[in-house]
Formats: structure tokens, C-alpha cells, sequence
């Protein structure tokens, strides 16, 4: 078992290097262009945003719609202490992600502790609205440059930044789901009322959930705005929520690899289709209803299971 573990180990950590090293090379080559190359940041930051929202959406099974304000509190608060902090950028930045991350964490657990005492269509209403109020406030506070955009942050951001962070929150995210705290959220997803009966602390393990995604959507928010330089809180609307929601969906829910590959291609695609012109938008849309019904088909999903069979069969065999 400590051999098949160490060994998958291993392939995992050579691959993540192998990642990196592909795109040291396609950037320092100058292989992408400078398009595609200001395009490594947002495909990092979207997978950072679709992994922590599948924590609870799909392994808790609850509906958030507020991931985008969640991720915004994170923006502002982690580029508000670089703005006004006089510090060197190798402490600056990790300590502004961390701002970032434990700002949102705390308002996750103010919003949780009432919010998820809700279920289904309910929670989803008080996580939309709570995204909205927090876009309302940010537009009309001084402090953060109100409708016009808090500007003047510097760009910190860059893919290999980026790149840590993300792998950083699919380790963290992983290694939860696998533990006996992550076990406990999936049952809550499975039966609730069965899960309370054999003494899982419901409310506990869904705070939880809630708070750690909501800590990695605002170091997320941090990234995001060291990369642009300006934050406007329209860029953090109902969209933005739906967005993130939509890649947790055509990813699969509970699946983070799914999520990963569903942040990269969604946020690709609308660059990559850009030649079409007028008709941009209604290939995507077909591309993305395309994606969702495969998703959906049986025979995939028989298809999926088959290989996940077929692994666990090879893994048996080589203990």
C-alpha cells in the first residue's frame, strides 16, 4: 500500500514539474505570444476559483452563488494592504494573499453560520444576495474608489505565482476530501439526516467547507487584482458567480480534475474562438451546451466509471 502511495506520489510531483517546466519553456521561448502569454494568470486563477467552489458545491452539495463576492473581499482587501503597506515584495505579496484569504474566511463564517442552516434554493438566495451587497458596498465606499475602481495596485501577478497557488489550493482541497473531516462533508452531500444520526456535526463540517472556499476565492481575488493593476466591482457581479458555477458543473461535480480541465478550456475558449467574429459567442454557447450534454450522457458516465474500475483493479494488483 506505502509503495503504490509513495509511487503515485512521485508520478504526481514529477508531473506538476513537468507542467511548469512546458510552460517555462513556451514563454521564455517566446513559443506563445504575448496574448496567450497574459492568458497563464486567468486560467490559473479560474482553476483556483472552480476547485474551491466544487468543495462546496459538489462534495458538501450545496448551492453557493456568492463566490464571487467572496472572491472580491479577498481582492480588495489583500491590494488595499499593498497599496498602503511600505514593504518589501517578497513579504508584501504572501502576506497580502493571506490578507486576502483570511478576510474572506471570515465573512464566510459570518455568512455561514446563518446562511447554512438553509438548504437548496434557499441558500442559493442568500449567497446571491450577500454577492450583491457586497458589490453595492464596494461601489459606493470611498475607500475602495467607489464605481470608478481601486487603482494604482501594482502587477505582482505572474504564472509561476499563480501556477504554486493553484497547485497549493488542489493539494490542500485533495488531501481535505481524502480526510475523515472530508468524509463527513461528502455524507452530508449523500443523507444528511443519516450522517446527524451517526454523530457528524453538520453544521461544523459545512462551515468548514464554506470557509475554506471561501478562503481560497479570496487569495484568488488577491492574484486577480495584482494582475490587472485596477479592480471595479462590476467585474465581481452575478456573473462572475455563475461563471465559476458553470465550470464546477462541466467539470463534474466532486471531480477536481474535471473542475481543472473545465477552468482551463472555458477560459480558453472565447480567445481561442475570437476569429469568428460575430459569431463567437453562439460557437461558445454551442460548445458549452455540447460539453454539458456529454457530461450528462449515460454512456459516458458508464464509460467513466469503467476506467475508474479499471484503475482501482490495477491497483489492487500491484499491492
Amino acid at each position: 500500500m506505502k509503495k503504490v502511495i509513495t509511487k503515485r506520489n512521485i508520478i504526481v510531483v514529477l508531473l506538476v514539474i513537468a507542467i511548469y517546466a512546458a510552460l517555462f519553456f513556451l514563454v521564455n521561448m517566446k513559443v506563445l505570444n504575448r496574448h496567450y502569454r497574459s492568458l497563464l494568470a486567468p486560467v490559473g486563477i479560474n482553476v483556483i476559483l472552480a476547485v474551491s467552489l466544487n468543495l462546496t458545491v459538489g462534495f458538501l452539495g450545496e448551492l453557493n452563488l456568492g463566490h464571487g463576492g467572496f472572491m472580491s473581499i479577498g481582492a480588495y482587501a489583500g491590494c488595499l494592504f499593498t497599496i498602503y503597506a511600505d514593504l518589501p515584495l517578497a513579504i508584501e505579496f504572501p502576506l497580502a494573499l493571506m490578507i486576502g484569504g483570511m478576510a474572506s474566511a471570515i465573512f464566510g463564517i459570518l455568512i455561514g453560520i446563518p446562511a447554512l442552516r438553509l438548504q437548496g434554493d434557499y441558500l442559493a438566495i442568500v449567497t446571491l444576495a450577500f454577492g450583491e451587497i457586497v458589490r453595492s458596498i464596494l461601489t459606493n465606499m470611498s475607500v475602495t474608489g467607489g464605481a470608478g475602481g481601486l487603482k494604482g495596485i501594482g502587477k505582482s501577478t505572474n504564472y509561476t505565482i499563480v501556477y504554486i497557488v493553484a497547485i497549493m489550493t488542489i493539494l490542500i482541497i485533495s488531501n481535505l476530501v481524502k480526510s475523515r473531516q472530508g468524509r463527513a462533508i461528502c455524507s452530508i452531500r449523500d443523507n444528511m439526516v443519516a450522517s446527524e444520526s451517526l454523530g457528524v456535526n453538520v453544521i461544523f463540517h459545512k462551515l468548514l467547507a464554506f470557509v475554506v472556499a471561501a478562503f481560497f476565492a479570496g487569495m484568488a481575488g488577491v492574484l486577480y487584482g495584482h494582475n490587472l493593476g485596477i479592480l471595479k466591482p462590476d467585474a465581481f457581479d452575478f456573473n462572475k458567480s455563475i461563471e465559476i458555477l458553470v465550470m464546477v458543473v462541466l467539470g463534474g461535480m466532486g471531480n477536481l480534475t474535471g473542475s481543472v480541465i473545465a477552468a482551463i478550456v472555458i477560459t480558453l475558449l472565447p480567445e481561442i474562438l475570437r476569429g469568428f467574429s460575430d459569431y463567437r459567442m453562439l460557437v461558445y454557447a454551442v460548445v458549452l451546451i455540447t460539453m454539458m450534454i456529454w457530461n450528462a450522457n449515460p454512456r459516458f458516465a458508464m464509460f467513466k466509471n469503467n476506467v475508474c474500475l479499471w484503475l482501482h483493479r490495477k491497483r489492487g494488483n500491484a499491492r
